[in-house]
C-alpha cells in the first residue's frame, strides 16, 4: 500500500491507491452495520509550472487514502490508514498514543468499536 509507516500520507501510484480505497471500504462497511458514520479522504496535489511556456506543464501526486471515523458528536473518533511495506492497516484513535498496526479489517473495526464505547465519541 500506499502509507508512510504511520498515519501520515505519501505519495503513490494509481495503482496503490485503488488497493488502499478498497481495503479501507472493507472497514467502511464494517462499522457502517454498527451505525458508525466515516467518510474516506483522498488528497491529490497539483504542481503547476509555467518556467516560460504559454502553457503550464502539471506534476500531479496522489496521497494515500485515510478512513477518518466520526464519533456520535462529530469529532474524529479514529483515523485509518495503509502501511505502504506491511500493507497493515495503521489506526490512529485520539489520546491512544502511536498508531496501531492491524491486519485484518474486523480487528480494525473492533478497535475502533471499543475505543468509541470506551471514549463515548
Amino acid at each position: 500500500m500506499c502509507a508512510a509507516e504511520g498515519i501520515s500520507s505519501c505519495p503513490c501510484t494509481a495503482s496503490e491507491l485503488t488497493k488502499g480505497s478498497l481495503r479501507l471500504a472493507l472497514v467502511q462497511r464494517l462499522l457502517k452495520t454498527h451505525g458508525v458514520r466515516s467518510y474516506t479522504v483522498h488528497t491529490v496535489g497539483l504542481k503547476l509550472s509555467s518556467e516560460g511556456r504559454p502553457i503550464p506543464l502539471g506534476q500531479l501526486t496522489l496521497h494515500s487514502p485515510e478512513l477518518v471515523v466520526r464519533g456520535a458528536a462529530g469529532s474524529v473518533a479514529a483515523t485509518v490508514t495503509m502501511g505502504a511495506r506491511s500493507g497493515s492497516y495503521l489506526v490512529l484513535v485520539p489520546g491512544g498514543g502511536e498508531p496501531q498496526t492491524l491486519r485484518e479489517p474486523q480487528q480494525v473495526a473492533n478497535l475502533i468499536l471499543a475505543a468509541r464505547l470506551g471514549g463515548r465519541s
